[in-house]
């Protein structure tokens, strides 16, 4: 993944913190060549904890606005905006996205 300093996290809003890139579409889900969007560390790994690659595509999680109206990623997103922007919080994966592993 590639990582830039000083940038803002597109899902919560946070910066000045270091981002990656995230498929919007996953790549295993033919979105090699379709919109990305740079998200904090933190963001990123929570998604992937709550989300299987196949689940971001059958429950249409393929744009930011998508992902915020989630009602899993709205609590998350709702509690990370109160972080400071180094903050890394620990986090579980979903018994959902263990059991795909």
């Amino acid at each position: 993944m590639d990582s830039h300093a000083e940038e803002t996290c597109e899902l919560c809003g946070r910066s000045p913190l270091a981002t990656t890139v995230h498929h919007l579409t996953p790549r295993e889900e033919g979105g090699s060549s379709l919109p990305t969007a740079r998200l904090c560390r933190a963001c990123h790994r929570q998604l992937h904890a709550l989300f299987t690659n196949r689940d971001l595509v059958t429950a249409g999680l393929t744009t930011l606005e998508a992902l915020r109206q989630n009602p899993q990623m709205a609590a998350y997103l709702k509690w990370i905006r109160k972080q400071p922007p180094g903050a890394e919080p620990k986090l579980r994966k979903s018994r959902h996205v263990r059991g795909k592993r």
